[in-house]
């Protein structure tokens, strides 16, 4: 009979299941309001503190600002213009009609600015606060370039195409401009009279002095810019035999060497076709003189 295996305690004890050990027992640690606590919440309860105090102290101070009588605008003389020479003053007081009696830290300054560029002859506006009590405004008028014809009325017009009424004392000296529709869209207009400014300019570069002889632009056909010249000395004395005027088509560019053309050869085509009524420049070294009579030379 076989003799049962003995085994050591040492070997039993390390076979025996781990949940069977007796664990040591976690040790639980209370947290204390420690110091660092305590100057935590102190700063945040003053801080709170601080903040209310300060909504109390902006509030009163708001209050103030904008209800005491110190800062009210009250009289049309608070309010400073500069930069009106065309615009009467009454257009400009009547946009700040509404904030009469009212703070001047209550007047929205954006709303009043395009107010006043809403006005025809106001091409840019500033306002400004001046404490306690007044506001500034700045203006920059339009400057007309031309007159526009009207039916039997002239306006004036600027180059960026917005259309200006007279004023009765005033003494301007442009050539008259026709082809332009005042209830036609700005934009149109306004490439209308970017083309006459263009033009007007290199007429000038081509000849001192050769934007003071047109007399008349008609901008009605987008591909012809079609000019009245008058008193163009090559034309001759009109009181001598000579003619006052001409009407040339310059087409839709460089007018510079059209109009040095025209200006250096409209003697020697006067003596060869006589009276010239009109010249057509539109065509590439061709001059077409008098088309409306079918005449031409090169």
């Amino acid at each position: 009979m076989a003799e049962p295996e003995v085994y050591s305690p040492d070997v039993l004890a390390e076979e025996e299941p781990r949940y069977m050990r007796r664990q040591k027992p976690v040790e639980v640690r209370k947290r204390k309001f420690g110091k660092q606590q305590r100057l935590f919440y102190l700063k945040v309860c003053l801080g709170l503190l601080v903040a209310c105090a300060s909504g109390g102290v902006l509030y009163v101070a708001g209050d103030f600002l904008l209800n005491s009588p110190q800062f009210k605008l009250v009289k049309t003389e608070q309010i400073e213009i500069a930069g009106n020479v065309r615009v009467d003053a009454v257009a400009i007081l009547d946009k700040f009609a509404a904030d009469q009696g009212r703070s001047v830290l209550r007047v929205p300054l954006d709303e009043r600015r395009r107010a006043l560029e809403e006005i025809p002859w106001v091409e840019k506006a500033s306002v400004a606060r001046i404490l306690p009590n007044r506001l500034r405004v700045e203006l920059v008028e339009r400057t007309p370039v031309a007159f526009l014809r009207q039916g039997a009325e002239l306006a004036l017009i600027d180059a960026h195409g917005v259309v200006l009424e007279r004023p009765q004392q005033a003494d301007y000296n442009f050539p008259v401009v026709t082809g332009i529709a005042e209830a036609a869209p700005r934009e149109d207009r306004e490439r209308q009279m970017q083309l006459f400014v263009q033009f007007m300019k290199e007429v000038e570069a081509a000849r001192a002095g050769g934007s003071s002889l047109v007399s008349e632009v008609d901008l009605a056909d987008a591909k012809d810019v079609r000019a009245t010249i008058a008193g163009l000395p090559e034309l001759g004395d009109p009181e001598n035999g000579g003619q006052s005027t001409v009407l040339v088509h310059f087409g839709t560019g460089d007018f510079l060497s059209k109009f040095q053309a025209f200006a250096g050869n409209i003697e020697q085509w006067r003596t060869s076709a006589g009276r010239i009524e009109s010249i057509d420049l539109r065509f590439e070294r061709q001059v077409v003189v008098n088309p409306e009579k079918v005449s031409g030379i090169r």
